[in-house]
Order: C-alpha cells, then structure tokens, then sequence
C-alpha cells in the first residue's frame, strides 16, 4: 500500500447533495476527472464545473430505469485494481480500464423511504443495489482508494487535496472502515423491513445497528466506557430530544431520562403528569390540575431521593413549573415542549439540562428491547400491556370504591415502571411510598410504608401518607405478608395480577382485613 495516493479521477453519485459542489470544485482545482450520474452530474454541471457521465465513461447506457448504471467492469475494475500488481496493470491496459482514486456516494433513502411509511413497492424500488456495491469495492481497495460516504468528511479530504493532490493512508483506512459500517447499516435495516414485512419478530439472524450520538464521558461507573447510540425506531425520546442547554448527559443520565420519559408518556397528555425517576426507578409519579401541581405532588412523595434526579412532564414545561423544579437541584428535565418563559427560568441554572422531544413516546408501538448476555444477547418486545377497568377481577368480598378503582389503575401503571419486585402505594393520584427492586414482594411493600411514613414527617403529617391508599404489585403476592403489610401501613385496595397457587390464602387474608382486591391477569416484570 502507498501511503499518499494523488487524486486524479473521481466518481460522484449521491442523494443527499450536502456539500456536493464544494467538494467538486475542490477536485476540479486539482485538475481531477470527475465522473457521476443523474441528478448528481446534473448538479455539477449547474454549477458550471466540467464533469463526464458514467454511461458515457463506459460506453454503456444507463438502463431499467437506472438499476443498471454503475455495474460495469470500467466502474469496479477502475476501484477493485491494485495499481501494484502488474497482472491488475495489464487487465486494465488490455480493456481500457482507467483508474478511478475517489469516489462519493451515499445512497438510495431507503431508512428514509420507510420511516415516511413508503409502500411497499417504493420501499424496494429504495434499495440501492450499485451504491453498496461500488462503496464496498472502494473500501476493500483503500489502499489505492478514497472511499466518501459522510458529508461531514468531505472537508478533511479538499484541505487535503489543496495541501497534497490527494490523501493519506490512515484517513483511507477511517473513510473505509466507516464505509462498511454504512453498508453494513443499510442492510441491517433493510433485513428488519423485510422481517417486519413478513410479520417475523424474530428472524434466524437479526441483526442490529445504530448511529453513534456521542461518546459518553464513562459508563455507569468511571472505570467503565460507553457511547451512546441512536436507531432509525420513529418514536419520540431521548434519541430525538433536543437538548437545549446545560452540560452533555452522562451514560446515566441517558439511562434515567430515557426510563422517566417512558413513564410518563404512558399517561393522557390530558391529565398533567409528571414523574420524578432517580437510578432508573420512579421515587415520584402524580397527576394534577395543573404540571404545577403535579410536579408538587409527585415529589411530596420522596424529597430525598429527588434530589439529584430528573423530573419528566407528559406536557408542555410552562414557567409557573419551571419555577418550581429549580428549586430543587435537578440533574435532567425532560418534556414534549416547552416555553420561551421556562427555558429562560431554567436557564438560569446552566448545569441542568433541558431536553425537548417533541412529543411523548407511543406507549403502544412495541419496538424490540435488546440485553447483553455472555456470548449474545436477549431479545423482547417492549412492553406495552395496559389493563382497563373492564379487566379487572374482584376477588373479595368488598368491591373497591371509584377513587379506590382510579388510584389503582395509576397505580398498576407505575408499577410497569418500577424495578421487580416493586409496590406502590397510591392515594389521590399521587404515588405515596414506591419499594422497588427487592428480592421479596414482603420487603418492597415494607420499605414503601417506611418511604410513606418519612414523607407523611416531612410534610409534616401526623398520619403516614399510606392511610387511605390503594397497593399495586407488579406480579401477584406469593403469600399474603406482602399484602398484611400493606394493610398494616393503612392501605384500603390492593390491585395485583393474581395466578398464585396460593391466591385463595391471599384473598381470605385480603377479606380479614377488610381490604378490596382485584386481579388483572396480566404482571410487569421488569429487570
């Protein structure tokens, strides 16, 4: 391989036009023939620059509505021949072959195509068949080859043609690299498109890509490295917000942002709504009159934990709630939107970061959620069951009350949300004690109580914010001490998903106390 390598003809053809002419003039200044196709030459020869029409460079005429262009051996000869090898040489002197030193490609929308709900037929006509077949001969000869597939390159490379009339080994090396990844994306996607197509979740090969966001200062600990990754999933969130001021987010941060904003777009953008999430897990969720109200609400639920975490809104962040947030130190909020009076209340605080999404998540769409494993990793959809008052079951003798009724299903879906095993006590569309992550149901129901009975003193509240609340747990009680303590705190209701060999014990235990109680039928593991 030689290390610098002058540019003396290039093949243009892309879709995306960003920074086309800059770079063609680039390579017309140093006297480099440029070779390209259809709305690409077109361009060039717009902008008044000389440029040769591949199917004039091969003599052969573009057809069957342009699939068949670049798939010619004047295309990959003049890529694939290793300008050192004599047999290579004489190949391309017998046939005529010239040698083509760059080429800029990117290809057919296909990503674009599908996300913009193409039909089925303008998604295949976006499959590029001659772009990754000429990206990939460039790459594997980037010995004697430029190979461009990011926009964001083409300044590296003219800097390096005005210096040097061509480019370096190492920066043939990157520019390759990158260019399998692209194809390598591509075909990624269009595998998952075709498997959605045929309603097949799970495919013998499934394959996974993603466009880096950003390196992450570290992981979840600082011994540990991590980068962040967005895919094409259209689904509003922390791979689409915008953040609008304060320092970059951290791995953990991501994380948390990420499980807070799920929370709350589970519920009506309606009903103001806000959640208060510390190392993935809620410490607060309520609903309001106003996000205000909300936000006072839910953390009433657990001051402590709230500092330090991040605080996300199912609406728009007005100034009246702004005002309220910064009070607290706060590492991230999150909402759909919000206004010019709050961004500037926020602002004020240059360390907090403001992510603006744009909308909430569709907590129907159930996209693949994927876990490392040693060796390979684990695959599921996300979870997007939701119960309805129409499926609930009571089990006991008293019939929960219509407040009892609301608070649970607020309850029960919280508790999607909270590490297994989790409890939460709700009263009045607040959270009021959240245990989560335990290895016993008993244990996460004790330390909800305890959770409630230290907000009641906070607030400063006799009676712990438990009494007169209603109790979900995520999967059904395998005994009833869960439940008793529940009971024992001052919980009136619990909601649970039932299935237990031992739910008759537990529903004789749940009618002793006097409690009403109802099955859903359906858990929310989360691990």
């Amino acid at each position: 391989m030689t290390d610098l390598v002058r540019v003396e003809r290039a093949l243009l053809s892309v879709s995306d036009k960003t920074g086309l002419i800059e770079l063609a003039k680039a390579l017309v200044a140093a006297g480099v023939e440029i070779l390209s196709t259809g709305g690409s030459a077109k361009a060039i020869r717009d902008a008044g620059l000389p440029v040769k029409e591949v199917a004039d460079h091969t003599g052969f005429p573009e057809m069957m509505d342009g699939r068949v262009k670049t798939l010619h051996p004047m295309i990959h000869g003049g890529l694939l021949a290793l300008r050192d090898n004599a047999t290579h040489k004489a190949a391309m002197d017998e046939h005529g072959i010239g040698a083509i030193d760059l080429v800029a490609i990117n290809l057919y929308p296909f990503e674009a195509t599908v996300a913009k709900g193409g039909s089925y037929e303008d998604c295949v006509e976006n499959i590029d068949i001659g772009g990754p077949a000429m990206v990939r001969s460039a790459a594997k000869n980037h010995g004697f080859v430029t190979i461009l597939t990011d926009p964001a390159d083409y300044t590296e490379v003219i800097e390096a043609l005005k210096a040097e009339g061509g480019t370096r080994l190492d920066a043939r090396k990157r520019f390759a690299a990158k260019a399998y990844s692209r194809t390598a994306a591509y075909d990624s996607a269009i595998s998952r498109w075709f498997a959605g197509e045929l309603g097949n979740a799970y495919p013998d090969r499934l394959t996974l890509a993603g466009e880096k966001v950003q390196d992450c200062r570290y992981g979840e600990n600082p011994h540990q490295s991590a980068a962040f990754y967005r895919t094409n999933e259209q689904r509003p969130g922390i791979a689409t917000a915008k953040q609008l001021q304060g320092k970059e987010l951290s791995y953990n941060n991501l994380n948390d942002t990420d499980a807070a904003f799920e929370l709350v777009s589970e519920f009506d953008p309606k009903v103001p709504t806000v959640a208060i999430i510390k190392h993935a897990n809620p410490c607060g969720v309520a609903t309001g009159t106003s996000l205000k109200a909300a936000y006072e609400k839910a953390l009433k639920c657990d001051p402590v934990s709230a500092f330090g975490g991040i605080v996300a809104l199912n609406g728009t962040l007005d100034a009246e709630t702004a005002e309220e947030v910064v009070k607290v130190f706060t590492e991230v909020i999150i909402a759909p939107a919000v206004t010019d009076e709050a961004a500037a209340i926020v602002a004020a605080k240059k360390n907090l970061r403001l992510l603006v999404t744009g909308g909430l998540a569709n907590p129907e769409q159930g996209a693949q959620m994927v876990k490392s494993v040693a060796g390979g990793f684990l695959v599921q959809n996300r979870d997007t069951g939701r119960v309805t008052v129409d499926d609930l079951k009571v089990v006991t003798a008293r019939k929960p009350s219509e407040q009892e009724l609301k608070d649970m299903l607020f309850a029960f879906q919280v508790a999607k949300h909270v590490k297994s095993n989790a409890i939460v006590y709700v009263r009045d569309g607040m959270t009021v004690g959240i245990g989560a992550g335990q290895m016993n149901r008993r244990d996460s129901s004790r330390i909800a109580a305890i959770r409630a009975g230290e907000a009641a003193e906070l607030a400063g509240e006799a009676a712990s914010l438990a009494k007169g609340s209603v109790v979900a747990s995520d999967a059904f009680f395998p005994f009833a001490d869960g439940l008793l303590a529940a009971a024992e705190a001052g919980a009136t209701a619990i909601i649970q998903p039932g299935g237990s060999i031992r739910d008759d014990d537990v529903i004789k235990a749940a009618n002793e106390a006097g409690l009403a109680m109802v099955f859903t039928g359906m858990r929310h593991f989360r691990h």
